[in-house]
């Protein structure tokens, strides 16, 4: 796994590289990977998925021991294969989505969280995307939360429907993965990033199915089956 730091096991008790903060009433969990790699599992057409955190500590085998926190990342279809963009390693899995359709995917406009091999991460619209050799990891949401700092403009103040959600947020190159501990509006959630973590772009991952692997604090979320998910190892 090409990477932006070493990572391996340590003798000494992992921080968690997750903390709590309060917004609006409401409470979230943030996770922040520093210089930790990041790393995505994605099945391609013709790859068995992995649907749980715990099949996923499996089989990450040695690895496991060193990750830093894991969260589901992206829409999936019922095989829990991406249904949009996916690059694990600079190999393509499945092909951008552009294609119109129902559900919180297709309201536009949705987006893609990248990280380049230079380890800077980026959070894009889709249909400003391009394909490129530098690009490392990559998967496809939606819909986007923020937009070059303001909010997604279907969404409400605070709507009605609440959700455990999560997502992803980058602010000058740096990447913050969110889960919300309460049911949370879309407005509320996407405020959370732009107004607490000043993230100028920002993007919705799921709801209800939302779940958290963060081994420091003995929290593994129980959920319906996932797709991709986003790993982050702690540094060495």
């Amino acid at each position: 796994m090409a990477g932006c730091a070493k990572t391996g096991a340590t003798a000494e008790a992992a921080q968690s590289a997750c903390r709590v903060e309060m917004f609006e009433e409401s409470r979230f969990t943030v996770c922040d990977p520093g210089k930790g790699n990041l790393e995505l599992i994605a099945a391609g057409r013709d790859e068995p998925a992995v649907r749980r955190l715990a099949d996923l500590d499996t089989n990450l085998g040695p690895k496991a021991g060193t990750v830093a926190f894991a969260m589901n990342a992206g829409m999936y279809d019922d095989d829990g294969r991406p249904i949009g963009l996916a690059i694990v390693e600079g190999r393509q899995k499945h092909a951008i989505n552009r294609r119109k359709g129902g559900g919180n995917f297709h309201l536009m406009p949705n987006g893609v969280f990248q990280v380049r091999k230079n380890c800077s991460a980026e959070v894009v619209t889709s249909d400003k995307w391009r394909p490129s050799p530098d690009i490392r990891i990559a998967t496809q949401s939606g819909p986007m939360l923020v937009i070059d700092g303001k909010l997604h403009p279907a969404f409400e103040h605070d709507g009605m429907s609440r959700n455990i959600r999560n997502g992803v947020g980058v602010t000058s190159g740096k990447a913050l993965f969110v889960i919300s501990d309460d049911p949370v509006s879309f407005g509320k959630f996407a405020r959370f990033f732009r107004d607490r973590l000043k993230a100028r772009n920002a993007l919705f991952f799921d709801g209800s199915v939302s779940a958290l692997w963060d081994p420091a604090n003995g929290r593994r979320d129980l959920t319906k089956p996932l797709g991709p998910m986003v790993v982050a190892y702690r540094p060495r």
